[in-house]
């Protein structure tokens, strides 16, 4: 049984800094790629950041050099660190894994609300 559990997500001003966590559990974490993405009110989900079992990174063009991503195999969690937040940065975010076998898997999603 599968789960990934997001947490650290709340209410910031603009320009200051957030960190995300996902947990998982019902897989086998070091060799799962982690990802995060985030979804908008009525807009497409959005790629954000992702992060392999050899921790080669990827970034969304919007949070290029603003995020970045890490990840802890001892405590089957990764990270989002999230610097000069901006109100378009408001979004549900969300957790996956892609597993050793190919499947993917969703967290519920955490909410970040950038504003004043």
């Amino acid at each position: 049984q599968v789960r990934l559990v997001e947490s650290g997500g709340g209410l910031v001003q603009p320009g200051r800094s957030l960190r995300l966590a996902c947990t998982a559990s019902g897989i086998t974490f070091r060799t799962s790629t982690m990802a995060w993405y985030r979804q908008a009110p009525g807009l497409q989900r959005e790629f954000v950041a992702s992060i392999t079992s050899s921790n080669s990174r990827k970034y969304g063009d919007s949070v290029q050099g603003r995020f970045g991503i890490s990840r802890d195999d001892e405590r089957n969690t990764v990270y989002l660190q999230m610097r000069t937040l901006k109100p378009e940065d408001t979004a549900v975010y969300l957790c996956k894994a892609d597993d050793w076998l190919g499947e993917n898997y969703w967290g519920q999603g955490t909410q970040v609300t950038v504003s004043e």
